[in-house]
């Protein structure tokens, strides 16, 4: 089965598409990552189907938007009878792997933040066994096998396998140096008492880089995770090697997620003063828009979340540290990857492995003055990188260096699909980009939807916030609910999505054009599955 082609999807956590050399970037150092999309098709403008962890990961799994496959946020589990591409390559008969993050179920049993509606009064609440529209889904069991607490408490704790397509799992949880799963078993073993290794109780002092959650850890940079990870997908590879069978492995990185904590050299590789931050983080104090506003005056009030994982207003100064470490982590990423490329090689695996890069979201990164991820859809945070390098033939034609094609996250499974020859199931609702990728090849997308379910009040809010948005080739249009708010940007003369044209009278035709089109990603956006037993 060695004609088929082998797979290798490389994911990082939280991290922008400007945030490598080869997407324009300066002054972060990525030249592996930079030397793929020399051998690839980058794509310009791919966006996430919604901005955070858990529900972008199953639609990358599912190729289906989160309102969809039921992962609308952070804290609902993707369903275990969930299909994933992953199963149809696995039936096809490829060894499938996963080595580090998956994030497709909680990682904390902490209880959901999002209060539930209340009872109205003289009304009886229903009993628990039928308090949610889907009353099966958590009974079943097996929702427990990323929580840090069973892996903390039950040594002989694994992922059971085969897991959501995954015959193979070595596991990461969590962020920074404070990784759990299969990768704190390890470190266990070979460093003693990881208690008092890792974590800001244990760091280095270093009054260098003064931001929220950034300290210098002591694990060294041979133990961190992103090494075992890379470590751990070269014993993938070696194995594969002598096998008669073609694989897919996802190479899943989890930083450059806050906490901000790389390891040894790359802690002090960055120089904050040097940082160049985002235009828009000057202007911060002049945007009106009621959310970012709000983050900026609980900041002002010392009110402000910083050590939460939603975003928060932040000063110059610690701005500029968390890129600096952010840069850090990054560029330790893309050294690591350029072992697994040189191994690639090495084992001769090169000449049939298509190598795929991209990340599950992006970061404010001073952005309007904003660390982290929220509810807000600016560039920085729902546009991420993607690479594609196929070392076949796609097709007769000679290959796309650089793409503007519109894409969307649950567009890489049905691209991955497709070049392994593989239909997609009933009621994936990705498209093949694999004519993008070839020269004269079709268009991208008229338009991406993006998605916005939270999990937790922010902005001052009561409830969670909901969102819906639109990016089309010119303009991102994005339409809010309690309390509703709208935003319209003009892409090509405010790429810093600076100036809301919502209530512009000059761009009112815009702004009609571009709810029609969201009326119409949002009908494409139904779900199809499933497929009907039979006319009546």
């Amino acid at each position: 089965m060695r004609h088929k082609p082998n797979f290798l999807l490389i994911t990082t956590d939280q991290q922008r598409a400007d945030h490598l050399g080869c997407y324009g970037n300066q002054q972060v150092r990525t030249p592996h990552l930079d030397a793929l999309a020399g051998r690839g098709t980058r794509f310009e403008r791919m966006y996430v189907a919604t901005g955070v962890c858990m529900a972008n990961r199953a639609s990358l799994m599912t190729g289906r938007m989160p309102s969809v496959h039921g992962t609308r946020c952070n804290g609902i589990p993707l369903a275990r009878n969930a299909t994933t591409f992953v199963d149809l390559l696995r039936d096809d008969g490829y060894r499938t792997g996963l080595v580090g993050k998956c994030h497709l179920q909680n990682m904390t049993d902490m209880p959901a933040e999002a209060p539930r509606d209340p009872v109205p009064d003289g009304m009886q609440a229903p009993q628990d066994a039928h308090a949610d529209a889907i009353t099966s889904r958590w009974s079943e069991g097996g929702y427990e096998q990323e929580m840090v607490r069973r892996w903390r408490t039950d040594p002989t704790h694994r992922v059971q396998t085969p897991y959501y397509g995954f015959d193979h799992v070595d596991l990461c949880t969590m962020h920074g140096d404070m990784v759990e799963g299969d990768y704190a078993r390890w470190l266990g073993e070979v460093a003693g008492d990881i208690d008092r290794l890792r974590g800001p109780g244990n760091a280095i002092p270093d009054d260098r880089y003064p931001a929220p959650q950034a300290y210098r850890t002591r694990v060294p940079e041979h133990q961190y995770p992103s090494a075992w990870v890379g470590d751990r997908t070269l014993a993938f590879l070696d194995d594969a090697a002598r096998r008669e069978q073609p694989f897919f492995l996802h190479c899943s990185f989890a930083d450059p997620h806050h906490p901000f904590t790389p390891p040894g050299k790359y802690w002090d590789m960055y120089d904050p003063a040097q940082m160049v931050l985002p235009r828009s983080f000057y202007q911060a104090g002049d945007d009106s828009f009621a959310p970012v506003a709000t983050l900026h005056r609980e900041r002002a009030e010392r009110v402000g979340r910083i050590h939460s994982t939603v975003s928060f207003a932040a000063h110059e100064r610690e701005a500029k540290v968390a890129l600096a470490l952010t840069y850090g982590m990054i560029t330790m990423i893309d050294d690591v990857v350029g072992r697994i490329f040189a191994q690639l090689k090495n084992l001769g695996l090169d000449d049939n492995t298509i190598v795929i890069f991209t990340s599950d979201h992006g970061d404010f990164m001073g952005d309007h003055g904003l660390l982290l991820k929220a509810a807000l859809h600016y560039q920085s945070l729902v546009r991420v990188p993607f690479i594609w390098s196929d070392p076949g033939t796609i097709s007769s034609q000679a290959k796309v260096d650089s793409t503007l094609a519109l894409a969307s996250t649950i567009d890489i499974p049905a691209t991955i699909l497709a070049r392994a020859g593989l239909a997609p199931f009933y009621g994936m609702q990705g498209r093949d980009l694999l004519p993008v990728l070839s020269e004269h090849g079709k268009a991208g997308r008229d338009a991406v939807l993006v998605e916005e379910d939270g999990h937790a009040p922010t902005f001052g809010l009561k409830v969670p916030v909901r969102a819906r948005t639109v990016i089309t080739d010119t303009h991102r249009l994005t339409t809010y609910d309690q309390p509703y708010w709208s935003e319209l940007y003009d892409l090509r003369k405010d790429p810093d999505e600076s100036v809301n044209l919502i209530d512009d009278p000059a761009h009112a035709s815009a702004r009609a054009a571009l709810f029609e089109t969201l009326a119409r990603e949002l009908m494409l956006a139904d779900d199809r599955s499933p497929f009907p037993m039979g006319r009546a």
